[in-house]
């Protein structure tokens, strides 16, 4: 026997030894682990193993841990986002609409506790508010949605500048952005004081707004930020108290072929569908709303002309 031993490199103490389960084997640190795990669920190995040895156990750590991942008490690691090296770049003044845009997401919750996003879009040559989307969730594909809308209307900027947020760093955005020759200019992580003039907006769009009122849904929000931007594009003062249509419109009179024309009002005014023939009920549509209001009234008041039941006009600012 002793013999055959040597030849398959067997001891004879192990071939008579009775084979024990690792779990029999290990009963006694499976208790011992089990007793800091249930009092601190978050505690990771090593607090787990100090606490063990201030208790006197002498077990070695490489058996502890062995245990420990058979129990999978593993405690999941947040990995480190990889991002490219950001090169820090200076806060720069547009000389002209459309050259830099700014955007950043704002979060809030409603009456009921249902959080909610607001992705928000800013001129920096006049601090313009373009635009305002709000829901529950705005993914890339959504923000590509939004630029497409403003496209037609006031064009795209030659410089998108945003932070490194999952939604400006997914495949359908930046595709998009580079299809339609929009560069995108990513802030270094940590440094929100590089996008300055969007951080600047978000804090008014709070103050004013979003921490004055109480929400039931988003349709109250988007309602009542849609007459918060007109007021703000029209009525506040953004450079030198001048409003940001203002200085639109100043800076195309100077130089009208290098800049897109003002923006303009689109009125339609048609019939409701469900409305009987007897009391006509219209419906206002307006699109690029940088108005005067008084001419606005009066153009609306025009439009109500019993003659007018079905009327399109334009006006230019």
């Amino acid at each position: 026997m002793q013999r055959s031993y040597r030849c398959i490199g067997l001891s004879r103490a192990a071939y008579y030894r009775v084979p024990v389960s690792a779990s029999e084997a290990d009963q006694d640190v499976i208790k011992a682990l089990n007793a800091p795990v249930g009092r601190h669920p978050r505690w990771g190995f090593w607090e787990c193993f100090k606490a063990l040895r201030r208790l006197g156990q002498l077990w070695n750590h490489k058996r502890v841990y062995r245990v420990y991942c058979t129990l999978r008490l593993n405690q999941k690691r947040r990995t480190k986002k990889r991002l490219p090296q950001r090169i820090k770049q200076p806060l720069l003044v547009p000389q002209q609409p459309n050259q830099t845009w700014s955007a950043d997401f704002v979060s809030d919750a409603l009456y009921a506790g249902r959080r909610f996003r607001t992705f928000n879009v800013s001129d920096d040559f006049n601090h313009e508010c373009l635009a305002v989307e709000i829901d529950t969730s705005l993914t890339g594909t959504r923000l590509v949605r939004v630029f497409g809308r403003l496209r037609p209307e006031r064009g795209l900027p030659n410089v998108l500048r945003a932070d490194n947020g999952p939604e400006f760093l997914s495949g359908d955005f930046v595709a998009w952005a580079e299809t339609n020759g929009m560069a995108i200019q990513y802030i270094q992580p940590g440094e929100p004081n590089q996008n300055a003039y969007i951080e600047r907006f978000n804090r008014t769009y709070r103050e004013e707004l979003l921490s004055m009122y109480l929400f039931n849904n988003l349709s109250e929000v988007r309602e009542a930020t849609y007459w918060w931007r007109n007021d703000y594009n029209e009525l506040r003062g953004a450079i030198k108290g001048q409003a940001p249509i203002t200085l639109s419109i100043r800076r195309w009179k100077r130089s009208p072929t290098l800049l897109p024309a003002p923006p303009s009002l689109h009125v339609s005014l048609l019939p409701h569908e469900n409305t009987p023939s007897k009391g006509q009920l219209y419906i206002l549509h307006t699109f690029n709303l940088p108005v005067n209001t008084a001419d606005l009234c009066a153009l609306f008041l025009a439009l109500l002309h019993p003659a007018n039941s079905i009327l399109n006009a334009k006006s230019k600012c």
